[in-house]
């Protein structure tokens, strides 16, 4: 209880909650408007959060993450061009039941499947993150290395399409991670005598021109004019608010599985919608209906997506271990702040932890709240010219790398990170696994070197101790079944 009164007094002050509102407000526009991505907005917002208090730096990241799913439902239901990647599934039902003359119907029950799913994802963030940091405070650099292995093969085998591209970016995160001042032996590598290198390849301007000004090129290469849906009004806004509760098995699958999802690195958002779209389907009442305007279909595709939304929290919350690069983001403002996520966090920072909970609950209510109240006005950003937002985010994007440190090579890198950016999009190669690499890279790196220094560089340190020779061998098997699986529909 006095973790939870000093929570209240965290998100008690102006800046947490002017932070709230701020990036609930830019992610479900960021949501409304296709093309947008929230790694592309969290991206833009990262250089300002890191001069705020850490509490109200990491709401204003989590709101433009989880307001950008909510709002990605707004197309996806009215134009048929979701607004978020995830929120392909949601355009199967959602559309048709649109056309059907409910738009407003589908538009309400996608807002209270995503409030459900959140809910949910919540409550599980607030057991099992300290119940794995139970479990972390045994960890030691042996642990904590083969975890990040572990981590490492979950984020690769997730773009089980192009394996051979997700390995070669994320072995260039972790070359571009090796870049820089090296503590241990107080070496420089990879400088080339430019003091500019020696703090190492900032992640601020690569994660800006990997995900915002890459879709910016995208937006404004873009020459087709959207049509903008026709005014909807305000009949039947809350029509499907209390619908999503006639669905509850659906709702219990899609929630265990977005949650169970949320937590596995490289999984997320993807897995569980597609997963929990396919399982609603196969045992709903009605399976003819999916693909037609099926309501059951919006729930499954929606509470699942939002059931994610939390629980990627509680890798970094309880390891400090990033599960994507949107998290990425998020250890960057702990670690600016002096904040270590792990074991510790939970004793150290109870008020913290406490205030971050209460936050994502608050910001899930006014998301909802915002949505039902001025959806008729965010639809008409749906008809934005592609060629202006792109802009908008080219001009925020400079500003926001510059204005971090004040140096001209942070823009250079956002602009070399943006052109590398806009080619793995034309080509299909995946960027996640490079930002994820630049961040796993040197932490791996310093937990092998501990490691091998506690054991005098004997290697079987990592199976004589049984809780790393578990994780290697989930790393192993994970590695194994991929290539049987790979084999097999080759030989079919």
């Amino acid at each position: 209880m006095d973790a939870f009164l000093l929570g209240l007094q965290e998100v008690a002050q102006w800046q947490v909650l002017v932070a709230l509102c701020i990036g609930a407000v830019v992610g479900i526009l960021i949501g409304a408007v296709p093309g947008m991505e929230p790694a592309g907005a969290m991206a833009i917002a990262l250089p300002f959060s890191l001069t705020m208090d850490p509490l109200a730096g990491i709401i204003l990241l989590l709101g433009c993450y989880g307001g950008a799913w909510y709002g990605g439902a707004i197309p996806a239901i009215l134009i048929r061009v979701p607004g978020t990647p995830v929120n392909v599934l949601t355009t199967y039902d959602g559309h048709p039941l649109a056309q059907k003359g409910q738009p407003m119907r589908a538009l309400s029950l996608a807002y209270s499947s995503s409030f459900v799913g959140g809910v949910v994802s919540i409550v599980a963030l607030i057991f099992l993150a300290p119940f794995m940091a139970q479990i972390a405070a045994r960890f030691g650099p042996p642990e904590y290395a083969m975890v990040m292995v572990l981590a490492t093969v979950s984020v690769v085998l997730a773009h089980h399409e192009n394996i051979p591209s997700a390995i070669l970016t994320f072995g260039l995160g972790a070359f571009l991670g090796t870049v820089g001042f090296e503590s241990p032996h107080n070496t420089l590598r990879y400088t080339f005598d430019q003091t500019w290198l020696v703090g190492g390849v900032p992640m601020v301007p690569m994660v800006i021109g990997l995900f915002a000004m890459s879709q910016a090129f995208v937006l404004m290469e873009t020459k087709t004019r959207r049509e903008g849906p026709a005014d909807l009004g305000s009949t039947g806004r809350f029509a499907g608010l209390w619908e999503v509760f006639t669905y509850r098995a659906t709702v219990i699958r899609s929630s265990t599985l977005g949650v169970v999802m949320g937590m596995l690195p490289g999984v997320g958002e993807f897995g569980a919608q597609f997963l929990s779209y396919s399982l609603a389907r196969r045992f709903s009442k009605k399976p003819e209906e999916f693909g037609n305007g099926s309501p059951e279909g919006v729930v499954a595709s929606e509470v699942s997506i939002n059931a994610c939304t939390s629980t990627v929290l509680v890798p970094l919350l309880s390891l400090g271990i990033p599960t994507d690069p949107l998290m990425a983001m998020l250890l960057a403002v702990f670690m600016i702040h002096n904040i270590i996520p792990g074991p510790l966090l939970f004793a150290e920072h109870a008020d913290f932890i406490s205030g971050l909970y209460i936050s994502l609950f608050v910001l899930n209510v006014f998301v909802l709240g915002l949505l039902l109240v001025f959806t008729k006005h965010i639809v008409k950003l749906s008809s934005i010219t592609p060629q202006v937002v792109g802009a908008t985010i080219m001009v925020l994007g400079f500003i926001g790398t510059y204005t971090q440190n004040y140096r001209i090579t942070d823009a250079l890198f956002t602009l070399v990170f943006a052109i590398a950016g806009r080619f793995m999009l034309k080509n299909g190669i995946p960027a996640f696994p490079m930002v994820v690499g630049l961040v796993l890279g040197p932490m791996l790196e310093q937990r092998l070197k501990q490691s091998m220094s506690i054991s005098g560089g004997d290697p079987t340190i990592f199976l004589t101790r049984p809780l790393a020779a578990i994780f290697l061998c989930f790393a192993l098997i994970a590695v194994g079944g991929f290539v049987w699986s790979h084999l097999r529909s080759k030989a079919h």
